[in-house]
């Protein structure tokens, strides 16, 4: 089959596409042709690596996977090949004290396709029967595929941990990655008053259509802070979905309102933080983390997604044959959306 993958950490040059031997189902496990499946940042982490990332190589990425059931090797299943599915990106491998709570992201034994385990990058991938969700008819298997990783990231972040509630203010750091323009439709779609940060005039626009009723261009802005400050009167906003990092990290606790939450689920410009803690604690912010979601908030986002008709904008649609060329769109941050490649 064809793929494309890497047999050691490093930039995009070590990219491959080529071929790899057909995955085939173990016990438990579907065997899926891949129709859609759509890049995240993850993939460039993965790819790049870290200390304690320890792979089985030659590694295919990709978590977010919409296809048709092939094969499927688990006895007494009700699937049937040729089923449209999607694939729940977050598998569980064990059982323990946060997996019975509910929070399947925190436990130990959570590991997500395409990071540990071989993803969707592929003609062809296997996954967990129990990760399998049947994709609606009326959902395109380019749409079905764009909100899967991120679709569980925002709900878990927005809803469960930052709590967000209808009539609450939200400022969206940057508008043109998967989980900030989901983010933007999510909170305006549950009532919120949305502001947005976006580079250049396109993006801006763009970030008005999914719904924001304030975009300030950092480009000609950079104390945006400012900006944010004066259009809520000096008050700040009640959640900033900040996933930028170190470089933004100060503007954002300056633009949290008095009891503010800031919450955060990457870091696509630095991992460490600096920031003037007296505003923390004498504001009382709280910084929030979070990080993919559970089998439930996986089943609450889709049926949410899809019965609301809330499509993620998807930035371009492309063979899997020039998967390494949109994989540098993706790390250059020149999308606005989602990056869906086409075996």
């Amino acid at each position: 089959m064809k793929a494309i993958f890497f047999e050691k950490h490093g930039e995009i040059d070590t990219l491959k596409y080529a071929d790899l031997p057909q995955p085939e189902p173990k016990v438990g496990e579907a065997l899926v042709r891949v129709r859609a499946v759509a890049l995240n940042h993850l993939d460039v982490w993965v790819r790049r690596g870290w200390p304690g990332l320890h792979l089985e190589m030659p590694h295919v990425g990709g978590a977010d996977v919409a296809g048709e059931i092939v094969a499927i090797n688990t006895p007494g299943t009700t699937w049937t090949p040729g089923t449209r599915v999607i694939v729940n990106p977050g598998i569980l491998t064990s059982e323990d004290e946060w997996t019975r709570k509910g929070e399947d992201s925190l436990s130990p034994g959570y590991k997500i396709l395409g990071e540990q385990t071989q993803g969707g990058l592929a003609e062809f991938v296997c996954a967990p029967a129990a990760n399998l969700f049947r994709l609606p008819e009326s959902v395109s298997f380019e749409n079905g595929a764009a909100p899967l990783l991120v679709g569980t990231t925002c709900w878990r972040m927005l809803f469960k941990r930052a709590q967000l509630r209808a009539g609450e203010s939200v400022l969206v750091v940057g508008a043109g990655g998967g989980v900030n323009s989901l983010s933007i439709l999510l909170a305006k779609a549950a009532g919120a008053n949305v502001l947005a940060l976006a580079g250049g005039a396109d993006k801006a626009e763009r970030a008005y259509q999914l719904g924001a009723s304030i975009v300030i261009d950092y480009t000609k802005n950079q104390d945006w802070h400012t900006e944010v400050l004066k259009v809520t009167k000096g008050r700040g906003v009640d959640i900033v979905v900040d996933n930028v990092g170190s470089k933004t990290m100060p503007k954002s606790l300056r633009s949290a309102a008095r009891g503010g939450r800031i919450v955060t689920v990457g870091n696509t410009k630095g991992y460490e933080l600096s920031f003037d803690n007296r505003l923390f604690f004498t504001k009382q912010v709280s910084l929030i983390g979070s990080t993919m979601g559970s089998r439930q908030d996986f089943i609450e986002a889709m049926e949410f997604i899809f019965q609301n008709k809330i499509q993620i904008p998807i930035d371009s649609v492309s063979p899997l044959s020039e998967g390494i060329k949109m994989m540098k769109r993706l790390e250059d941050g020149q999308q606005f959306g989602k990056i869906v490649l086409k075996p």
